[in-house]
């Protein structure tokens, strides 16, 4: 299953190099960039808790399968638009779109799958394993994508990205899980309402779900508008972009293996949070810098710290959730976590347009210290978790 999800990811993030670039060179706006992003993410703020009921009604594997073939043939689509040299902006938000259609059913189904392959005991591993094999994809992804657009052209990545479905497909027919999908009397929004209830009436679960989308908010445009940095402050071109991607990728890789030998889950929250605050710092020194090395190490810095809290935040909800409920929890959890990803990458595009990348880094990294000091001073109910 970890193979083939990291060859899946490895694809993905060839692809998302290739786009990024396509559409910022098609349109030469941040604005639109950030509207690809907002196409690609709003999908899962809009259907994921309905792909979580189905996770807990229907085959996980079963739902992945599916998602995993619509996203296959988005790519092989896209990679025959660039190849024919007809190729949009608007064709690249459709397909976007739909992408993040299948992956709002596909997510709660993915993130429901892995904590029924291990024990309860190795779930936090579990997890920053698959953390690992994502972020090692952003590592070789970028580099690969970046060799391939600046050598063969974006619709090679594309292409390259539908045929790394095929490993994923292959491992989710190989695999067997624990759960069975029990016989819910109750109605879909009945389903959907108890998975919502169940977070709302766990005492600090509500804190996790805002930390969640708030972080993201906040930044997930430093990903998105990398093409934006390297082209505006530093005058390169793709190869600087794919560093950028790279050394992300790097940090976050390094973030993963520092919660991976974690010993303890007790006081993770406090840690989520002061780590929240360190990240917070970086992007504001991001916004700062004029020296390419320095905002080299700092994306390296930020990709590390961003992992760690992504990674503590969601085995925290993992391990606090039945089995039963998992499907229904993860995706109110995916609905707050990447829901931030589109309205930040949308909000931040149109502050840059009237503005400049460095000033709107600075603004999301203030803002992330400031809510990550507000937690800590006032979130009693999250120490308990």
């Amino acid at each position: 299953m970890w193979f083939g999800a990291c060859t899946s990811s490895v694809g993905t993030w060839m692809q998302s190099t290739a786009q990024s670039w396509l559409v910022y060179k098609l349109s030469n706006s941040p604005v639109y960039l950030g509207l690809d992003a907002f196409f690609a993410q709003i999908p899962i703020f809009l259907f994921s808790l309905l792909g979580g009921v189905y996770a807990d009604r229907k085959s996980r594997r079963t739902l992945l399968i599916i998602s995993q073939c619509i996203q296959l043939t988005c790519a092989f689509l896209l990679a025959f638009l660039a190849a024919t040299n007809v190729v949009k902006v608007w064709h690249i938000w459709c397909l976007s779109f739909m992408v993040g259609t299948a992956q709002s059913f596909g997510g709660p189904a993915y993130s429901a799958l892995v904590p029924s392959l291990v024990q309860r005991e190795d779930l936090q591993n579990a997890i920053a394993l698959n953390s690992i094999q994502f972020n090692l994809a952003r590592v070789v992804g970028p580099a690969l994508g970046g060799l391939a657009l600046i050598k063969l052209g974006p619709a090679w990545c594309f292409t390259l990205n539908g045929v790394s479905y095929l490993a994923v497909i292959a491992s989710l027919l190989s695999i067997h899980t624990r759960f069975v999908p029990p016989k819910i009397p109750r109605t879909v929004f009945e389903s959907m309402r108890e998975g919502v209830q169940f977070l709302w009436n766990r005492e600090g679960m509500a804190g996790l779900v805002s930390i969640g989308f708030l972080v993201t908010l906040l930044s997930y445009p430093l990903i998105t508008f990398l093409p934006v940095i390297a082209r505006d402050v530093f005058h390169g071109q793709a190869d600087t972009f794919t560093l950028f991607l790279c050394l992300s990728g790097a940090g976050s890789v390094v973030g993963a293996l520092a919660v991976a030998a974690m010993h303890t889950q007790k006081g993770q929250v406090r840690q989520s949070l002061a780590v929240m605050l360190l990240l917070g710092a970086f992007i504001t020194a991001i916004g700062f810098s004029k020296v390419l090395w320095v905002t080299c190490l700092l994306i390296f810095c930020s990709g590390i710290l961003l992992m760690i809290v992504f990674a503590l935040n969601s085995s925290l909800v993992q391990i606090h959730t039945s089995d039963a409920m998992r499907g229904r929890v993860m995706s109110v959890y995916n609905l707050a976590f990447r829901g931030g990803m589109p309205m930040g990458s949308l909000l931040s595009g149109l502050v840059m347009s009237r503005t400049s990348a460095p000033a709107t880094m600075t603004a999301n990294g203030i803002a992330i210290t400031a809510v990550a000091i507000s937690f800590l001073l006032a979130g009693r109910k999250l120490s308990k978790l």
